[in-house]
């Protein structure tokens, strides 16, 4: 039996499974911004709390949206 106020942290859930959305959109910057440091690097997938599928989603969308220059390669 587990013990009350013992380290055990919850796991995050995806939120494009939450919100039952199929596809990472590139020109939905807003939801984007969410996955992206304040350096603009990529969050990993342990941190974002994302499933694998919808990850790939979100990156293959980033990298998209900073080619039409949406999103910044860096920011200083």
């Amino acid at each position: 039996m587990p013990r009350k106020g013992r380290g055990g942290k919850r796991r995050k859930v995806c939120q494009f499974c939450v919100d039952q959305i199929k596809v990472a959109d590139y020109k939905d910057i807003n939801r984007l911004q969410k996955f992206l440091t304040d350096r603009s690097k990529i969050l990993p997938r342990r941190i974002s709390g994302n499933c694998a599928r919808h990850q790939r989603q979100v990156t293959l969308a980033i990298k998209r949206a900073r080619q039409v220059a949406l999103l910044p390669y860096t920011s200083e």
